[in-house]
């Protein structure tokens, strides 16, 4: 029986690894700078602190996978794969994430800045402490998310799904939320200053001490 090769560690930079099968594999602090990982399959595969900074990921399958503090600085993971993956203090500044399953996800703590979510799956996921300032999370599905204490600074909501996010201590200071659902969304000590809220649904909403400051909430949606 062949040997899996050990990558633990190893400069992988700019490789094409395409297909590839690292399934299960020990790859923590391995450089992929640049790499070409398109389509391959890491479902449980150990990427901690790994250097994927700009590698291509595209419809990559990272089920489960490890990437605490793993730095995604501008890769390309549009489709990927992410449910259940362990994604703490990780680096996604700039990061393409258009259509990307991160379902019950753990992004604690993640740097999220001016990363492109459009259409990203997010349902369950916790996003506790985490930065989105400037993030695109337009269309996104956020369903029971946890956004408890996020930064979310100009972050574009447009038409996200945030049915019953926990978004306590929150900042959505000028996010842009048109047409957002929140509905039993838990805004309690929201920031929501100049954010808006042009058509934004929130029944039942949890709005307890939030700042409300600048914002123009449609009673209707209420």
């Amino acid at each position: 029986m062949t040997e899996p090769k050990d990558y633990r560690g190893k400069d992988l930079k700019g490789k094409d690894l395409k297909g590839e099968i690292f399934s299960s594999m020990d790859l923590a602090y391995t450089n992929f700078t640049r790499a070409n990982l398109t389509s391959v399959n890491l479902t449980r595969a150990n990427l901690y602190e790994a250097n994927l900074a700009s590698a291509d990921l595209t419809s990559a399958n990272l089920t489960d996978a490890e990437l605490d503090i793993a730095n995604l600085t501008r890769a390309n993971l549009t489709d990927a794969n992410l449910t259940d993956a362990w994604l703490r203090i990780a680096n996604l500044t700039r990061a393409n994430l258009t259509g990307a399953v991160l379902t019950d996800a753990n992004l604690y703590e993640a740097n999220l800045t001016r990363a492109d979510l459009t259409g990203a799956n997010l349902t369950g996921a916790v996003l506790t402490d985490a930065n989105l300032t400037g993030a695109d999370l337009t269309r996104a599905d956020l369903t029971d998310a946890n956004l408890t204490g996020a930064d979310l600074t100009d972050a574009n909501l447009t038409d996200a799904d945030l049915t019953g996010a926990n978004l306590t201590y929150a900042n959505l200071t000028s996010a842009n939320l048109f047409l957002a659902n929140l509905t039993r969304a838990n805004l309690t000590k929201t920031n929501l200053t100049s954010a808006n809220l042009t058509g934004t649904w929130l029944k039942y909403a949890d709005l307890t001490d939030a700042n409300l400051t600048g914002t123009n909430i449609d009673e209707e949606t209420l």
